[in-house]
């Protein structure tokens, strides 16, 4: 039995830090997406409510798909791992918690779409990103050309794919394809410091801020705009709304859940 490439920890209550080794550059092949389905059962019974995923290999957050292992399959197999991959990606963009990516080093191809798929991503300095499928004569297959169009819009999602170039941190934090921008090293802490102030806050409330900008994505805007009403409303009757609003106005810390 070999070891698994992600294992993970609990940083604080509530804050689970999950470390990707799988040498020499974490390529997505089948043990890391099998590893993400392990980590994200696991998170959903310990009740998490940040992840934190980061990497173990100098250099590397993750640098794209198993290139090895898809030049041994035929069609069939080709898609049999993409849907698996897809659907890794997908249950952690769906999860009910926040997940930020610490990236370091190169997000490339597949690793890119790990990271987008992260509710946040914190970058160091010397980090660099890019979707190069197009030079395999490939595009991007889990979800790559869908969510890079909604982080950095069309005209520079379609840049960085149609060139295949590498996008450096600071160009990433300034279009928005990466959150926060600390130096280089700094990825980690800075992701941990982020999830504890995360972690504080009343939970029915921040998974209704992720949901409702979801929907901006997905519905016209008055159906967007109905949901919003819709969950605030439900904030209000069912949520922590009450104890929020009693603690400012008894000027004291609120006691959530």
């Amino acid at each position: 039995m070999t070891d698994p490439v992600i294992t993970w920890d609990d940083a604080a209550d509530g804050v689970l830090v999950a470390t990707v080794d799988s040498r020499p550059a974490n390529a997505l092949g089948p043990p890391i997406i099998d590893g993400l389905h392990a980590l994200l059962d696991d998170a959903a019974k310990r009740d998490t409510r940040v992840l934190v995923l980061t990497s173990a290999i100098p250099g590397f957050f993750a640098a794209g798909a198993d290139i090895k292992h898809l030049g041994t399959v035929d069609a069939a197999s080709f898609r049999a791992y993409g849907d698996r991959l897809r659907g890794a990606l997908d249950r952690l963009a769906r999860a009910d918690l926040v997940s930020i990516a610490a990236i370091e080093g190169l997000a490339l191809g597949g690793g890119l779409e790990l990271a987008m798929a992260a509710t946040m991503r914190v970058s160091g300095a010397d980090a660099r990103f890019g979707l190069p499928e197009v030079k395999l004569g490939l595009i991007p297959g889990a979800a790559g050309t869908q969510r890079l169009p909604r982080l950095v819009g069309r005209g520079r999602a379609i840049d960085i794919m149609a060139t295949a170039r590498q996008v450096a941190a600071e160009e990433a934090k300034a279009i928005g394809l990466v959150d926060r921008l600390v130096p280089a090293g700094g990825a980690r802490e800075a992701a941990l410091e982020l999830a504890t102030q995360l972690r504080a806050l009343p939970r029915t409330a921040l998974a209704a801020v992720l949901r409702t900008v979801d929907a901006a994505f997905d519905l016209p805007f008055p159906d967007g705009q109905q949901f919003e009403i819709e969950q605030i409303q439900q904030l209000f009757e069912h949520g922590e709304a009450a104890e929020g609003i009693a603690a400012f106005l008894e000027k004291r810390a609120p006691k959530f859940g």
